[in-house]
Formats: structure tokens, sequence, C-alpha cells
């Protein structure tokens, strides 16, 4: 890592070429897109794929079996494997998937834009919070806490969502701790017990019990009931015990059906999310036996949902380590002492566990009930579900064609007993997809541009068919205050040219939104971006990528960005979202400005003329930087306080660089040179990590800067490619 020679002189003029708002086309050759033969080839079609996990009696993946080692039952009959994989999470995920289902190839990528290899998982946390009560709670949040800050990995997504909708607008895929924080924070407990005022008390298990007719819990509310009012004769007795059963079946129905709808939504929108998830279900429990209600039918509905999306579900009983429910000290329940009462809850645990069991067992995964360790099966989860084999086969197609059944599936390992194998149960008959209404290739309406734009930008998670790359930077200015800038990459290689007006050009119509924490939408922007090549010939061979930036004024808070383009040509549309944080400058505290990165080549290094001064360079959009290269980094510290001896800033800083949480380029404690530096309250600082010793892949660069003054800290991050 090199020194700051004369930052002092030079870090304005490369802020100002950082920080540029204007539309910036870089002249770099691109390699050409593949064509279309080039994509993955549609050998089988129609195929459904299931995903398959093998396990020794130890716990661990059984690697190296063959396709010739399963043997696949649908509803009883033995189904030819078509096609068999081993997939790794991360890897070339989406291509296999998509070869196995027989579906179009993702989007083609060059040479220069390879798929990463280091991509982290995808993590959905699902709280039940229809049947959670505080203890419940206090014990989910503290499994999404010890997640949040123990197991996050650098490459990871995850999303907090709730049955309620109680997280709101933070329930979004993301890797941004304050962002997962404050969405925990947002989950308070609810109450949605499922009790009457009347006497004797009747809990829901109980009311399930007498809608059965056991006739020892009918006997004994009808003998209670009278009781507690006198004259009552027992046929009324028992006609009120009844309606009180069914009101509370209704009601318990209710709850599980909000519970089953919001999880049904989440998985089948999960589709729109490449590879392998995992879902982690958070519950105290709750009765599927309930005959006022759908509840298996929608687990069904679930099952092959999550089939259809890649979704595992791994449930969490929240109670913890517990007993029979008829212990429990916070219901109140029916004292009767000849013990009927007793004998007949017993079961009452395993009932509000079936649901639970089924969710995991049904989709993949498996339930973790009685233990107080969640945070050893939520890591044991992840890790397990990292890799699998993919065996696709073709259905029935005349059974297939009546439609709406739901088909079982089963797999085993020919001769090996002893392994456990996980597979989701199955799925139902799919019906014929309807026919797709093509989009002409010129759109004359303009109003049509931005409608299809802002379906876009609302959609739960970003589309890669024309892949965007977005970053957003924090900084503060003495005349516009806080500002965050977005900038956007769009490679240049997914673009479509065509003859226009004499020349042949592409345009995109890229737009964009800042919303605050709510939301709400705070700033807008939409351009119409043209590029324009030498000629047809060049556009086999040349492509120019674009990098666009739009700066916007903001108060403190916690901000979304997204942004979406479309390529007119091909009509092919991507989105980006990221999340960015203002902080309030006048608590007075330590803070740093974003991380804005650039590049200096080879090619700038020899040719700089005077070794002393620092090159403008142009900030790079998509942060990625050639492993034969230096990755240049400005940073502004805010609030520092002056020294007693010299009246100038004591600040020190020292850089990370990270791959998958772990250090592998760690600086010395650098002071911050103030010298000739007019605004101190905006302190700068620029730096340059040589990047000749680094492997190609995905890494973070950490800077922390000290206040000796103040004794306080400050630190930054963000996420860059080598390749």
């Amino acid at each position: 890592m090199s020194a700051e020679p004369n930052i002092r002189r030079s870090w304005h003029s490369l802020l100002l070429c950082l920080l540029t708002c204007s539309l910036l086309v870089a002249q770099v050759p691109q390699n050409p897109p593949p064509s279309s033969q080039e994509e993955v080839v549609r050998v089988y079609t129609e195929l459904v794929q299931t995903d398959v996990m093998v396990f020794d009696k130890q716990g661990r993946f059984v690697n190296g079996l063959t396709s010739n080692d399963f043997q696949l039952k649908v509803d009883g009959k033995p189904r030819p494997i078509q096609a068999f994989d081993l997939v790794k999470a991360g890897s070339n995920e989406e291509v296999q998937l998509a070869a196995a289902r027989g579906g179009p190839a993702a989007p083609p990528t060059s040479a220069t834009r390879p798929i990463p290899l280091d991509r982290g998982r995808t993590v959905f946390f699902y709280l039940d919070d229809f049947h959670l009560d505080p203890a419940g709670f206090a014990a989910a949040r503290k499994v999404l806490t010890q997640f949040v800050e123990n197991e996050l990995g650098q490459n990871d997504q995850v999303a907090i969502t709730a049955a309620t909708g109680q997280v709101g607008f933070l329930q979004q895929l993301t890797n941004n701790r304050t962002v997962l924080s404050q969405a925990i924070a947002r989950l308070q407990p609810r109450q949605y017990s499922v009790r009457d005022g009347d006497r004797p008390p009747m809990g829901e298990y109980e009311s399930l019990l007498i809608d059965l007719n056991d006739f020892d819990v009918l006997d004994v509310f009808v003998t209670e009931t009278m009781k507690f009012n006198p004259g009552m004769s027992r046929q009324v007795a028992e006609g009120t015990v009844r309606a009180r059963a069914q009101g509370l079946i209704s009601q318990g129905a209710a709850f599980t059906t909000y519970t089953f709808a919001g999880l049904e939504k989440l998985v089948r929108s999960l589709s729109a999310v490449p590879g392998r998830k995992v879902l982690f279900f958070l519950s105290n429990g709750f009765f599927i036996q309930n005959r006022r209600g759908d509840s298996l039918q929608r687990l069904k509905q679930i099952t092959a949902a999550a089939a259809r999306s890649g979704v595992v579900i791994y449930s969490l009983d929240v109670r913890g380590l517990v007993g029979d429910l008829d212990h429990d000290l916070s219901a109140e329940r029916i004292f009767d002492t000849s013990g009927r009462m007793q004998r007949a809850v017993r079961g009452e645990l395993a009932a509000s566990q079936d649901g639970l069991n089924a969710l995991a067992r049904d989709t993949g995964g498996r339930p973790f009930f009685n233990t107080n360790d969640f945070r050893q099966a939520v890591s044991a989860a992840v890790k397990e579900t990292s890799v699998y084999y993919l065996l696709a086969w073709k259905p029935d197609l005349e059974q297939a064609a009546k439609g709406g059944r739901f088909r079982n599936i089963e797999v085993t390992v020919v001769g090996r007993p002893e392994l456990t194998v996980r597979v989701r149960r199955g799925f139902f008959d799919l019906d014929p997809t309807p026919p797709v209404r093509t989009e002409p290739e010129v759109v004359t309406a303009s109003k049509q541009i931005p409608a299809k734009l802002r379906e876009t930008l609302i959609a739960p998670f970003p589309q890669s068919n024309l892949p965007i790359t977005l970053n957003a930077f924090f900084h503060d200015t003495v005349t516009k205050g806080s500002m965050v800038t977005a900038s956007v990459l769009i490679p240049g290689e997914f673009m479509t040219f065509g003859a226009e007006d004499g020349k042949v050009q592409a345009t995109v119509d890229l737009t964009g939104v800042y919303y605050n924490v709510s939301g709400n939408p705070v700033v807008s922007f939409l351009e119409r971006i043209v590029t324009t090549a030498p000629n047809a010939e060049a556009v086999k061979t040349y492509r120019r990528d674009i990098s666009y930036t739009y700066p916007a004024s903001l108060k403190p808070g916690l901000y979304q960005v997204r942004v979406a383009a479309r390529d007119e040509k091909s009509g092919r549309i991507g989105s980006a979202f990221t999340w960015i944080e203002v902080p309030d400058l006048t608590k007075k505290e330590l803070v740093m400005s974003s991380l804005i990165l650039a590049e200096r080549t080879q090619a700038m290094m020899t040719n700089v003329s005077n070794p002393g001064e620092i090159m403008p360079i142009t900030q790079n959009g998509g942060q990625r930087f050639r492993r034969q290269s230096n990755l240049r980094f400005v940073l502004f510290t805010y609030n520092t306080q002056p020294s007693p001896t010299n009246g100038k800033p004591d600040v020190a800083v020292q850089v990370q660089v990270l791959r998958d949480n772990q250090p592998v380029i760690t600086t010395a404690l650098r002071k911050i040179n103030t010298d000739g530096v007019v605004d101190l309250s905006r302190l700068p600082y620029a730096a340059e990590v040589s990047l000749n010793n680094l492997t190609p892949g995905q890494y973070v660069l950490h800077v922390t800067v000290i206040d000796r003054v103040s004794k306080q800290s400050s630190t930054q991050q963000t996420h860059f490619e080598v390749y």
C-alpha cells in the first residue's frame, strides 16, 4: 500500500472527478456477446427437477454418488433419471438448474464478466408472529441477532419477514447489517391468543378434542359449565361447550390460514431469486388437525411452490426445551381432580409441532425441536444445504394433463439403507402455461416505457435480464450538505445495436428512485441514454459500458436506491437495489463518508510524468478491478476533534481487505496528514492497495478511522471484485 504523497494539493480535483454527475461512457473495448449457439442447450424439455441431499450416520454429506446409485419413484412408480448433477450453491448453480428444467438459459456472459465463484448463501427468516408469545418472540429475535452479528457471511443475502407484515419495507434481501438490525428492531410481540372470556377456561387444543368427540374432555367441560351456571341442563351445557369449541377452532384456523397464506406468497415469489434458498420458519407451533380450516391443503400448496422456487424450509420451535404443555403455568387451565384432562392434553406439544414437522420434511429440510441451541441449528442447516444432487426426470404427460393432483416423490440410494436421504415430498401437476404476449420491438407510446420500468422497480427482487451494477456513496459538502450519489454501470455487451437515423445506436431507458425507510419515494430520475458505435461491423467486436451517476441531497436516515433499465431494441429489462445510510452530523459524532473506489492500471502508472501528483481517475462504478492494477480509494472524516496542543485533528486510519470475513491484507495504523488541508471539518484521505497478490474473486475493503483526541472510531466497508 502506497502513501498519499501530495493529498493536500490534489485531493479536491480527484474527488471532483470521482463524483462527477454527468453521463460517462467508458471507451474500453469489450468482448462480443456469445451467440445463441453458445447458450445452454435445452436437451430435455418438460422435465421436473428434484434436489436431493444424502447424509451418512454422522450427518456428513455423501459425495461421489452417480445417477445409477439413486432410485426415484413418483406415486410409487419408478421413473428413469434423465439428467443428473452435483450442484454447489454459488458456483454455476443457475446454469445447472436451467439446464435441468429445460428452460431458457441465464443471460449470456463474456469472458470479462464471469459469474463469481464465491457468492454467498440466500437465507430467509419467516416469523410466524400469529403464533409467537412474548417468550417466543424474545427467542426468535435472539436467533436473528446471533445470525446477523456472527453468522452473516461476506456475500450472503438475508431477508427477515413476518407473517403479519410488521417488518414493512425492510422485508428485503440484503447483506447490510444496519438494515437487518433495523428489521429486527421492528419486531414486536403480537397477542393472537385463541381464547374467549367464558368459564371454565378453554384452550385451542381442548376445543379440537371436543370437536373430535373426545368424551372425557367433553364431559369435564360440560360438568364445569353446569357448575358455573346453576340450573342449566346438561343438554344446554353440552351445546354451549360445543359452540365455544367451534368458535375457538374458527379463530385458530384463521390465524393458521394467515400464516400459511403469507408463507406461500413468499415462497412463490422466490422463484425470481436464482439458486437454492434456505427458509427458516420460526414459530411456537400451531394445530393442523382443524376440520374447520384448510391447513393440510395449504401445506401441499407450499410444498409444491417450494419445489418450483428451489426453497428448503427448516422449522424452529422457539419454545426451546419444553416438556408437556399441560405444565405451562402461563396458560389458565380447567382444574380437574379426576386426571382425565391431564391425560387428554399430553399430546398437545406433539400436535402443535405437526405443522412445523410437515413444512420441513416435505420441502427437504428438517425441524429443530426441544433445543435451546438455535445458533448451532441454523448454522448446520445453512451449511448442509450448500451442496446437493440434482435429479431431472420426465413426468407422465398423460397423467399431468388431467391436472390438479399432488404427486408424491420418493428417492432412495440403492443398497445403502444406512444413508439418510432428504428430498421434497412432491408437487402438483402444473396447468398449461398461458401464452405470453410478445412486445413489439419498437414502443411508440412513450408512456409505456416508464410504466414498464416502474413495474420493475417495485418488484420484490431485482431482475437480471439486463445486468446492472449499482452503488451508492454518501459524502458531505459545504454548499449542499449531505449528498448521496447513485452510480450505475450497464455492461455494453448486453446492449442491442441497430440502425437509427443513419447511425448504429443502442438506446437504454434508465430510471431510479430513492426510497426512505418507510418505502416512500423521496427523489427520482428518468433518463434516455443513446450509445453510438462507429459502424455496423464494429458492433461485433466493440462495446461501451454505460456509467451514470445521479446525486441527491438527503436528510439523515436510511435509504434504499433502486434503479431499472430497459434496452429499447431487445426489450430486455434489469434492475438493482442498494442501501445507504446518511448520518446525522449535528450529533458531533465521528463519521466517515462512503469509500469511493477508482482504478489505476499499469498503463497509468508508467505514464505518470510527475510521481508526486495524484492523477484524476474516474470512479469505477462497477467496482471490478484488474488483478494487475491498484485499487485507489478516497474518504472523508467528519466531526474530528482538534488537539489541545496544536489545534489540529489527530486521526489515524487502518485498512483491511477481507475475503470470506478473513483479512488478507492489514495495514498498520497511519496518521492522516493535515498539512495544507483548509477544511479540517472534512478531513480527506486517499490511498492505494496493490491487487497483484490477490486471487480473482469477491473482496471487502474495510477502513477504520480513529480519532485519538475524542477517543472515537468509525468504520466503513464496501465490496469489490478482482478479475
